[in-house]
Order: C-alpha cells, then structure tokens, then sequence
C-alpha cells in the first residue's frame, strides 16, 4: 500500500436464491459504496443468491426441494450477471470482492470473485474445504485457490469464513505479503445460544486475530437474516428459533486490532467504511512479522503445493512419452529424506 484507502465491508440480507434480483441488489449496493468514496467494496459468503440455510435446519432428504432452485440461482464466473456486476465496477470505479455460489457443470463452489475498478476480473477463488453440511452442496477448491493480489489499492486476498479456522491456510496467506483481507462471512444467526462456535463472539474474534496475526487490515463482510429469510427457509416454529433474525456483524479491523468502523445494529442493512492508512501495516510488523522476523523456519516451515488439480488430465500424444506426475508424487520429491 501507497496511500490511504478508503473501503467498506457490505453488511445486508442477500435476495434469496433469486440470481437477477441478487445481481441487481450487489450493483445498487456497489453503487452506494462508490458514492460512499469506497474504492474497494467487500460482500459476504455466497451474497449471490445468498448462504442455503436449509443445510442447518433439516434433513438432507428434506432439502434437496431447494437444491433446483439454487442451482439456478448459482452464477458462472464467464455469464451475463457477472458481466454486468464488472460493468458496474468498472463505471463506478470500484474494486469488488464478491461472495457468490458458483456454477461450474454440474458442481457447485463457495466462491469470492475479484473485480478491479476498471471491471477486469482479476480471479475467482473457491474455498478450500466446506464446512461440515455445506459439504453436501458444494465442492471444494484446490492450492490455486491461495491467491494474493497487486492491485493499485495494495495487496488485496480474501477468504470465506471458517477458512480463518484454518492455521496452515492462514499462514500460507500471510506469506503472500497480504495487505487488505476480505473475510466473507454468511450471518452468525443459526443455533445461537446452542452452539457458541457458530456464535458472533467467536467468528468475530477470528477477523480480529487474523488482522493482528496477519498484520493485514481485515474486512469482515457479514449478511443479515431478515423476514424475507424466514419465509423461505421457515415453515416450522422450530425452525425459526434455529434461524435467527439478525446475525450482522460486520467489522473492519486494522493490522493491530483496532476497530475502524462503527458497527451496525445486527438486524440493519448498510455499509461499513474505513479509511486505512498503511503506515499501520508497519508499525504492526516491527512487533511481529509471523511470517518475517518473528518465524523460526529453523524449526518450522510450511509446504505448500498451489498447482491446480484438473479432474482430467489429457495423455500425451506420443504414448512413449512420460505420463504426468500426480501430485503426491512431485510433493514426495520435494521432502526431505
């Protein structure tokens, strides 16, 4: 980082499953973040068409009803929604890191779209693990996934939820020289009370850890559930105590842990800005740079394979001719002993 930037982390409730009108509110919500003075705009997990809640409050069997209508909702990294959302950064000159479903054949991905202000998209990443039942409806990313940005605004990552949980994953980000952190985050609505992992004190504590161990400045971008939520994923009492209105707690934290913004009311839809200045970003790693001066790669040390890993892998046309390694193989080659 050069200068001072201006950001704001999105915290608002998705239009459900309903891929033209998600499309439409994240333009209008781009649009006010620019005329905010934003120059990067941050959403939550799966913003498009919102996180598929029905995964935490019934069965399997039960939910697969909504399975057809998220696949429709999900978005392509190559179609025309996410033409017209780079269309819209590009007019208002605005980078954007989007939470969005992703279609890719048949399979479904927990994916964050990167998005210059001149509307180029940069990359799409895809979480590296789903979390526990959202593994019953997406797929997994692979060591690409890991990816940190030059961008005129500084070195720009992100990642989605309980993948700041991850020790190795965040280390790995670390070493990128990551300056600004999109951490997307669904609503911290469900089993309140019942299970305090899912609560706000824990995810919101894990932006802020980040940050500080990271010495990065972090946008935590964070959902809200709203009636409209209920009507779609509620038909039970029981159902509506699970899911609970509210769960909005976006924050932006700077690479020491200071708090940056006001935060919102759980139940308010807005828009969280900051201002950050990187002269931060120094005065954090003279104390503890985990990845620099504080490391001891002596004693510890990370590897880390960032190859894609294709499902199919064409032969070579001369049948003599070697046959790729699999990837455990060149991994092998790389360890000691």
């Amino acid at each position: 980082m050069e200068s001072t930037v201006r950001v704001a982390a999105v915290q608002a409730e998705p239009v459900w499953l309903d891929l033209a009108g998600s499309v439409e509110k994240t333009i209008a919500l781009i649009g006010e973040a620019a005329r905010g003075g934003a120059k990067l705009v941050a959403f939550g997990e799966t913003f498009v068409p919102g996180y598929p809640w029905w995964i935490w409050l019934d069965s399997p069997a039960a939910g697969m009803a909504f399975v057809p209508r998220y696949a429709a909702g999900s978005m392509t990294r190559d179609g025309d929604e996410m033409r017209r959302i780079r269309r819209a950064a590009a007019d208002n000159g605005v980078h954007v890191v989007l939470g969005f479903s992703e279609r890719d054949g048949g399979s479904l991905y927990m994916a964050q779209a990167f998005i210059s202000g001149t509307g180029e998209l940069i990359s799409v990443r895809r979480k590296l693990k789903p979390t526990h039942v959202e593994r019953s409806v997406y797929g997994e990313g692979d060591g690409s996934d890991l990816q940190v940005h030059d961008t005129p605004l500084g070195r720009l990552g992100g990642l989605n939820c309980w993948e700041h949980f991850q020790p190795l994953t965040k280390y790995t980000m670390y070493s990128l020289g990551e300056e600004i952190h999109v951490a997307s985050w669904p609503s911290f609505s469900v089993y309140r009370g019942a299970a305090t992992a899912l609560g706000p004190e824990v995810n919101t504590a894990a932006s802020l850890v980040y940050a500080v161990e990271g010495q990065a400045f972090v946008l935590a971008a964070c959902s809200v559930i709203g009636e409209a939520a209920h009507e779609v994923f509620c038909d039970t009492e029981a159902k509506r105590q699970l899911l609970r209105r509210g769960g909005g707690f976006a924050r932006i934290f700077g690479p020491e842990g200071t708090p940056l913004a006001e935060p919102l009311a759980e139940t308010e839809e807005g828009i969280l800005y900051a201002d950050l200045d990187p002269a931060l970003i120094a005065i954090a790693k003279s104390a503890a740079d985990p990845v620099g001066h504080y490391s001891r790669p002596d004693v510890f040390r990370l590897l880390i394979n960032r190859n894609p890993a294709p499902r199919t892998v064409e032969a070579p046309a001369d049948p003599a001719a070697a046959t790729p390694k699999h990837p455990a193989e060149e991994l092998s080659e790389l360890l000691p002993g």
